[in-house]
């Protein structure tokens, strides 16, 4: 069960991110916002394949389920139900996304100290920290893990999946994803740098914890997950 539901949570990062991406970037309008749109595509495959890759083979994709089936590289059960949790993610990841955006009436801007700005809202800039900060933990809980992860590559992973977070987030907050990271900045910025620091402390801790649910349920093999 935990390769199906690693399918799942891959194929939501992949919607996630790269359709964030594009939604961020607001992609067709100009030839930079096609190039970032098909990175942060192409670094979601990167950062799930060294998180799940262990665990399921990282398909992320139907067609791939279905090569690998008609060259006999997995059985044809497994392949159903890889296929059935793929599209299961990619619900979940669009409307995570959904979410995401309705909720924001506008753009985030950044300051010249670099303190994260909720100016789409806090209960935007909450959710999207909360949601962007999981799939970075949920990377760094991947890669490092003794048995699944990624080894010495679990750095490189690590940085490219930020730089994907990025891509998405700065969008909405400037993207924190790191409460030490916007505390210092935020008490230099003052004003409503320091009214919405909460949000960026509040977030990334929730989704912290969401993040270790998660991999306690695809690929934790402790006895306590386990069970």
């Amino acid at each position: 069960m935990k390769k199906y539901l690693a399918e799942m949570v891959g194929t939501m990062v992949l919607v996630l991110m790269g359709c964030g991406t594009a939604v961020s970037l607001n992609c067709g309008v100009d030839p930079a916002s096609v190039i970032g749109t098909a990175i942060a595509f192409g670094l979601a495959v990167v950062a799930m394949a060294y998180t799940i890759g262990g665990i399921s083979g990282c398909h992320i994709n139907p067609a791939i389920t279905l090569g690998c089936l008609l060259t006999k590289r997995i059985s044809g059960k497994d392949a159903c139900m890889y296929m059935i949790f793929q599209v299961i993610g990619a619900f979940i990841g669009s409307a995570l996304l959904y979410a995401l955006v309705s909720t924001s009436p506008g753009l985030a801007e950044g300051t010249t100290t670099g303190a994260n700005a909720c100016a789409a809202g806090q209960t935007n800039g909450l959710i999207a920290e909360i949601i962007l900060t999981c799939v970075f933990v949920l990377v760094v809980l991947g890669t490092t893990d003794a048995k699944k992860g990624a080894g010495n590559f679990a750095g490189l992973a690590i940085g490219l999946s930020l730089i994907l977070i990025h891509l998405v987030g700065i969008h909405y907050t400037g993207t924190s994803v790191n409460p030490a990271r916007s505390i210092a900045p935020a008490v230099f910025q003052g004003g409503q740098a320091l009214t919405d620091l909460w949000v960026f402390i509040v977030g990334p801790f929730i989704g912290a914890a969401c993040a270790a649910g998660i991999w306690c349920c695809i690929g934790c093999d402790c006895d306590k997950c386990e069970k």
